[in-house]
């Protein structure tokens, strides 16, 4: 792993196979579509030389699995393997889109696409409720986050912005009552927001008289999963509803 190999193309498909250099009895190298690189598109064509890093090995198949976006873009791949888990890194929120929050890093190499080579996903941004992404960060706000993955298929670090924010789910406890507020309603119950920045399911079963967005109760934690930080609730017996 890490090695980097050359060989020609022997065939296009899926992906390319490639006859790696000092093995000529079969194609043993393979470049998946998604491993060939970041930007524009560039189709390789059979008898060309090619270059990758060995990013994985089927050893049931005798493949060898190459990237070639790592000789395509060295310095980029370079700062992205140097990545490690939970490393915490700092930057400028480059743009918002529907699918994430590009973040232009501290001293990274230029991405050949997007405006920046940080990525948050939505779920990574907060562990409070929000209805709008710039209720969280805007364009042009410092921000830092925990790496949390190299993603290689589009040349981005994954980051968490919330790993750095405490998680308001400490101390939280199976049997404890809270004062909620109706967040959403949904076929198969409501979610309650217990405390700022945490909310539980009530399942429709328990549900007497359904409630309107904003209103409030009391409610009883029944379940928790500590694992996917998700709780489930009920109407504590003391209670109306809706309004307390």
């Amino acid at each position: 792993m890490g090695d980097i190999l050359g060989g020609t193309v022997a065939g296009i498909d899926r992906h390319t196979t490639v006859r790696l250099d000092g093995f000529p009895g079969r194609p043993l190298g393979v470049v998946g579509s998604l491993d060939a690189g970041w930007g524009r598109r560039v189709e390789p064509v059979v008898g060309e030389r090619i270059t990758g890093e060995v990013i994985g090995v089927d050893h049931e198949r005798s493949e060898v699995r190459l990237s070639s976006a790592a000789t395509r873009h060295p310095e980029l791949w370079a700062f992205l393997k140097a990545r490690h888990l939970g490393e915490v890194l700092t930057g400028t929120v480059a743009s918002i889109e529907k699918f994430g929050v590009f973040v232009r890093l501290d001293d990274e190499p230029p991405h050949p696409v997007f405006p920046g080579v940080g990525f948050v996903t939505y779920p990574e941004l907060s562990w409070r409720h929000f209805d709008a992404v710039e209720d969280v960060v805007r364009v042009g706000e410092r921000v830092e986050g925990e790496f949390l993955q190299f993603d290689t298929t589009n040349g981005e670090a994954r980051l968490s912005l919330k790993a750095r924010q405490p998680d308001p789910h400490d101390g939280i406890a199976v049997g404890q009552q809270f004062r909620g507020r109706v967040l959403k309603l949904l076929p198969f119950g409501a979610v309650v927001e217990i405390t700022d920045g945490v909310a539980g399911l009530l399942h429709a079963d328990d549900i007497e008289a359904w409630p309107a967005v904003g209103d409030e109760l009391m409610v009883t934690v029944t379940e928790m999963d500590s694992v996917w930080r998700r709780l489930q609730v009920r109407p504590t017996a003391s209670s109306g509803w809706p309004g307390g």
